[in-house]
Order: C-alpha cells, then structure tokens, then sequence
C-alpha cells in the first residue's frame, strides 16, 4: 500500500421521511465523488432513515405521551431493512463505481432500531455493519445498543477501514480495539457539529496514527417538513445540523474540511506510508503500550435477547 490515493466525505442532508429518496440521492453523490477519482467515499451518521434533531418523542421523564408514541411509529416506518431496496440502490451505486463506501443508516430489525454503519465494497457489495454501541442521551430511547460482534474492519487494497460513530469516539477503550485491529482509515460518521468536534479527531488521528475522514449533515429545518417536532424551532431556514466534515492526517494534520457552508463534497489524497512513518515513535498497541500495567478485554460475541440452543 504505497501508492496514494483520493478519498471523499460527503458533506449532505438527509431527506428525513424518505429514505429511498435520500439513498438515491446518496448514490448520485458517490458516483460524483468517484468520476473525480475517489476511491473511499464516507456519509454522515444516520443519513438514510435520519437523524430526528431537536425531537423528544413525547417522554418527559415518567410519562410517553401519545404523541410521542405515534413520532417513533413514524420514525420505524422510515427506516430501513438490510435486504430492502435502500441498500440495492447503494449497493449498486458501490458496484458501478469500485469505490468502498461507508454510510451512516438507520436500520430496523423487529421493533428495535439502531444507528448503523454500512459497509459497501464495490467489487462484493454489503460486507458488513457496526451498530452504534453507545446511543447518547435522548438516543436510547429511539435506538437500540449494539454489541461487540459489530465492530469489524476491512483490509482493502487501500488500507484498513473501520468505523466510529458519533460520541463513540469519545469511548477509549473502542478507540484501543480500533487500533488493535489496525485501522488505517477511521471512518468516524457523526451528528456532532460544534467547535470541539475537529479536535477531537485530529486527537484520534495522533493517538491511532491513522487517517481520519469524518463526515456530519448539512441540514435546514425546511428539510424536516413543518410536522417535526423541533426543540430549535421552526424557521425554515434555521440550520439544524451545520456540517464541519473534514479529513485528518495520522501527523493531525487538517487535510480537508472543516466546512460550514452547505451541503458539499471533500477530497484529499491519502499516502498510505504516512501511517508507518507517524508510527515511528508512538503505537499505542504496539511499542508505546504497557500490557504489563493494562490490559484490554473485548467480547466480541453476539448477544441475542433469546437463543434457541
């Protein structure tokens, strides 16, 4: 893996009650982020199915009021399936480009949903997902938790690729198992748009000596149609989430982004050897780890609510 490389993050909006609106619309974007040569192109969490801002489901602290009730309805029936046709359209987007992509979603499995990352290889289609581990606050109670047999990574001809979501990033100890894998590409999709997100990632990038492509929506509240509950308010033109996508170096280095401005696509070459040369004198798995003093334990089982043995 010497040879560089262009890779992508999609700076883009959701359309939240439609997700086979926003899946295409998605795929358009990635066939544009491929005709201008990139090889690994990275969506905002939640992107297909939509990140519900600024909702409260109707459940102050002891109570679910109807209304509620009948939002999360609605927000089920507009996630999506793994076999449905949201996924054929990416996938097929994936195939006609060769690009490896990674795609914030929300899927549904039963009653439950979960913030999911996709994985998509051009050449074998779904190759996989993560489910967000750890929903932050008003999050738990739209989305279930994922468990450990969720978080792989893929060896690809241009490095190894994984995913974070979100605030998961701000979980050290699934940073270290990241790095144990030997992610090369941190994928880390996001709803996360103030200040101290950029930090954070370039924290990463020198803490993995890895890349770092992290991409969030840009959306107005126009977007959430006049029926969504918003805590923020209701002027149209009121930004919801303002983007701040960006591209880090394994050094932390900005290579693209961050970007406040509107829905758009960031590009930066990647040099693979830069992962090795920033390795030289910290690898927090390897020769800067004590397992002496610490050590790291990772259950990486399923864990189904009911097994039929």
């Amino acid at each position: 893996m010497t040879q560089t490389f262009k890779a992508a993050v999609v700076q883009m909006a959701s359309v939240p009650d439609n997700a086979r609106a926003t899946a295409e619309a998605a795929a358009g974007r990635l066939r544009e982020a491929a005709a201008n040569g990139a090889r690994l192109v990275v969506f905002p969490e939640a992107l297909v199915g939509g990140y519900p801002k600024g909702a409260s489901f109707g459940a102050p602290i002891g109570m679910r009021r109807p209304e509620g009730r009948a939002a999360f309805a609605h927000y089920h029936a507009g996630a999506i399936d793994l076999d449905g046709e949201e996924v054929a359209i990416l996938a097929e987007a994936a195939a006609e480009t060769g690009a490896f992509v990674v795609i914030g979603v929300i899927e549904r499995d039963g009653a439950t949903l979960y913030c999911t990352v996709l994985y998509f290889d051009g050449e074998r289609g779904l190759v996989g997902k993560h489910r967000k581990l750890m929903p932050t606050a008003g999050e738990r109670l739209i989305w279930g938790f994922g468990d450990g047999s969720t978080m792989p990574v893929f060896r690809t001809d241009i490095g190894t690729i994984g995913a974070v979501i979100c605030w998961e990033n701000y979980m050290p100890a699934l940073r270290m198992h990241m790095y144990h894998q030997g992610v090369t590409l941190y994928c880390a999709p996001t709803a996360d748009d103030r200040d101290t997100w950029l930090p954070s990632m370039q924290h990463i990038a020198l803490e993995g000596r890895t890349f770092v492509l992290t991409a969030c929506q840009y959306i107005t509240r126009a977007a959430f149609g006049p029926d969504h509950e918003s805590a923020l308010g209701d002027d149209p033109d009121l930004v919801m989430m303002r983007g701040g996508s960006a591209i880090v170096s394994p050094l932390g280095k900005v290579l693209a982004g961050p970007d406040f401005s509107g829905e758009t696509i960031l590009y930066a070459e990647i040099d693979p050897g830069e992962v090795m040369r920033a390795k030289f004198d910290f690898d927090v798995t390897g020769h800067y780890a004590r397992p002496d003093v610490f050590s790291l334990v990772v259950d990486t089982r399923a864990k189904p609510a009911v097994r039929e043995v």
